[in-house]
């Protein structure tokens, strides 16, 4: 899962827009960007963001400053420090794939704020708000707190497989305003494109998905029957 190698597999799959989102951290953002400099494909920054109940929140930014604000918000409320026998190391590579740094700060477990608070976070600080894999058993705002509170303004929810649309709003009533999308969740680098969502945009920008996530001026994601 190299930058180089993602930007490959990237191109190989033919996806034209891409959001890079480690657990807890944007670090390695930046050498993904590089190494897809160039090329068609758009990288977006981000994080998955492991919140207080263990929900986990997809936040995606236009640009890298938003996304590293978000870190330095995660990073406050972080719980420890890493241990590399436990948990292995947390590695920050560059556009080729050397190593540049040891992250030491705990990555893989939740902060101590709560899922409201990073999507207001997330928000204010001009981002998108994707509830990740709701369709899952655990990590997921269905399985942590059984449905989704009409208090939480997620701008999308992620399916992990391949649910029909209809099937999804039947399972999780409580997501039926929500735009429904796909994305591949890869730790492992043949994972990538394996689940993708297909939008109807203007040009592949950051903004242009925000439309089309809200179903505005045309904008939409393509559901799937």
């Amino acid at each position: 899962m190299s930058p180089r190698k993602i930007a490959a597999r990237v191109c190989d799959r033919s996806l034209d827009i891409i959001a890079i989102c480690d657990h807890n951290s944007a670090e390695n953002v930046p050498a993904v960007m590089k190494a897809a400099g160039g090329g068609r494909v758009v990288v977006l920054p981000g994080l998955e963001v492991c919140t207080s109940e263990e929900i986990h929140v997809l936040a995606i930014f236009e640009d890298l400053d938003q996304a590293f604000a978000m870190q330095a918000i995660v990073y406050d409320h972080l719980p420890g420090e890493n241990d590399p026998d436990a948990f292995g190391l947390q590695v920050v590579a560059n556009e080729h794939d050397e190593v540049v740094a040891m992250e030491t700060r705990l990555l893989i477990g939740a902060i101590d704020l709560p899922v409201d608070r990073i999507l207001d976070e997330i928000h204010r600080l001009g981002g998108l708000a994707i509830a990740s894999h709701i369709d899952r058993a655990s990590h997921s705002v269905i399985s942590q707190l059984g449905f989704i509170p009409e208090t939480l303004k997620f701008d999308a929810l992620e399916l992990s497989s391949r649910m029909p649309d209809r099937e999804a709003r039947e399972r999780f009533p409580s997501g039926a305003s929500f735009a429904l999308v796909r994305n591949s969740d890869a730790h492992f680098l043949e994972d990538v494109g394996k689940n993708a969502s297909a939008y109807v945009l203007h040009e592949p920008t950051f903004a242009e998905i925000h439309k089309a996530l809200g179903k505005e001026e045309g904008r939409m994601v393509m559901e799937l029957s």
